[in-house]
């Protein structure tokens, strides 16, 4: 049986993402809570931030060219089979995916090259995409 039988609404974000990895202790840096979305998480092992990439300054190790899909919610907390209906038919077609969530809803993130493969895949799996105009 499936865990959410949900299907879901997402859009694109216009800006290219990038991952950055710090050590646990490190300052967070001012350009990383920068542009219209990021993302900060510190754990006991590492300080990880999603930024748009054009923030990430010269000689910073990260990983660019990430894309973001946003989930359209809200839904609540406690609903099962959310990620699972999204990162399920991503896995099954070989395209990884990075995810953060929030309060209200969640966000995944494809390397840019994958971005076509990943939406298509999305919506034969019966999710709908916003599609913009550039």
């Amino acid at each position: 049986m499936s865990l959410s039988l949900r299907r879901f609404h997402l859009s694109l974000m216009p800006e290219s993402f990038a991952i950055v990895g710090f050590h646990p202790t490190t300052d967070i840096p001012a350009w990383a809570m920068q542009g219209p979305f990021f993302s900060i998480t510190r754990s006991s092992d590492e300080l990880s931030i999603v930024v748009e990439e054009s923030q990430v300054p010269q000689g910073v190790q990260s990983q660019g060219g990430w894309r973001v899909m946003k989930v359209h919610g809200p839904f609540v907390l406690t609903e099962v089979g959310v990620l699972a209906s999204l990162a399920g038919p991503l896995a099954a077609a070989k395209i990884s995916s990075f995810v953060i969530s929030t309060f209200d809803t969640d966000y995944l993130l494809v390397a840019e090259e994958n971005l076509s493969a990943a939406i298509s895949t999305l919506e034969r799996a019966g999710h709908s995409f916003q599609r913009t105009q550039p």
